[in-house]
């Protein structure tokens, strides 16, 4: 019953602050009047317009951005049964970034409609030739490392890029490549609803096999799992998770790696079934409550959110691993 209040409580706090702090402040007992606002009745004004439809799809698209980037984090680490096997080391973020990145450099004239489709492309080649490279993942280890060459090869190809830009451009790409939610609108929040009608159905589905890939190839094929087909589908999975968060918000890092090790953490001894709907939300509170000092640390200039995740993900990740490992140690050099 803790852990269900404790996120809880994480996530109205983030939403609080993000629906409150700033200029205009708006106390908490204003917010339902600013609120009203949506529907265009009396309390309509600057505080509403700023609540309505600046703040609240703000808010709104950080929770399913971190709801998306946690699950499919999960679902990457289980199929490849290795808990460092998180988007940004197995090229899918930045070959997703590329595909968007490339038409803006290019000055190619494309609708919104295109830029998840072009980043789907992106991380559909990054993955897939990961997974081609290092044998579909038999080896963890060399599942890592080509991933680290694809992405390496891919964000040299945006360093490129960068280069060809102009200054406004190379700006814009900038602010991009780190992920952030400013001025982000209800109509980045509609983008992400068809590719999750998309992607839900494919986890119910996919969740069960996951608990079974961890068991180990073998095994898994010994129990009728074609193992090959199967990460080839969580990888597909994974990137319509992905790739849509990345055309609208940008590659918002280590997201995919920090909540599901606080789902594993908070919640030992369950399988993927269990930990995927607590990796979405730690994955939304995450980003929600790293959003908050994206938005105010500098006020009135906003930092990327994807700094904040990074500054603060990567350290309490590597402190969960080690926790983690330890008992285990421990277990092990007993007499």
């Amino acid at each position: 019953m803790r852990l269900p209040l404790t996120l809880a409580g994480l996530l109205t706090a983030a939403a609080l602050a993000t629906l409150c702090l700033g200029t205009p402040v708006v106390p908490p007992g204003e917010l339902p009047g600013a609120l009203a606002g949506l529907g265009g009745g009396e309390h309509a004004g600057l505080a509403g317009v700023v609540v309505a439809e600046l703040r609240l799809p703000r808010l709104v698209l950080a929770i399913l951005a971190g709801a998306c980037l946690g699950v499919a984090g999960l679902v990457l680490q289980e199929a490849l049964r290795n808990q460092l096997a998180v988007p940004e080391m197995l090229g899918v973020s930045s070959g997703a970034a590329l595909g968007v990145a490339a038409p803006l450099v290019l000055t190619l004239s494309l609708p919104a409609v295109v830029e998840p489709l072009l980043a789907v492309g992106g991380a559909v080649c990054g993955g897939v030739f990961t997974l081609l490279a290092a044998g579909f993942g038999r080896s963890p280890s060399a599942v890592l490392l080509t991933g680290a060459a694809v992405s390496a090869a891919f964000q040299a190809a945006l360093l490129v890029l960068m280069v060809m830009a102009d200054q406004l451009d190379l700006q814009l790409i900038y602010r991009y490549l780190l992920g952030s939610l400013s001025a982000r609108t209800w109509a980045d929040v509609a983008g992400l609803w068809p590719w999750l009608l998309v992607a839900l159905p494919a986890l119910v589905l996919c969740a069960p096999v996951l608990s079974v890939l961890r068991l180990g190839d073998d095994d898994a094929e010994a129990l009728g799992v074609r193992v090959r087909s199967a990460r080839l589908a969580a990888l597909a999975v994974a990137i319509v998770l992905i790739a849509p968060v990345v055309a609208v918000c940008g590659p918002v890092a280590w997201v995919g790696f920090l909540a599901p090790q606080l789902a594993r953490r908070l919640l030992p001894g369950g399988d993927a079934v269990r930990w995927l709907p607590w990796s979405a939300g730690w994955g939304a509170a995450v980003v929600a409550l790293a959003d908050v000092p994206a938005r105010l640390a500098l006020a009135p200039v906003e930092t990327p959110v994807g700094a904040w995740t990074a500054l603060l993900g990567v350290p309490v990740g590597v402190a969960l691993l080690r926790a983690a490992r330890s008992p285990a140690t421990s277990r092990e050099v007993a007499p």
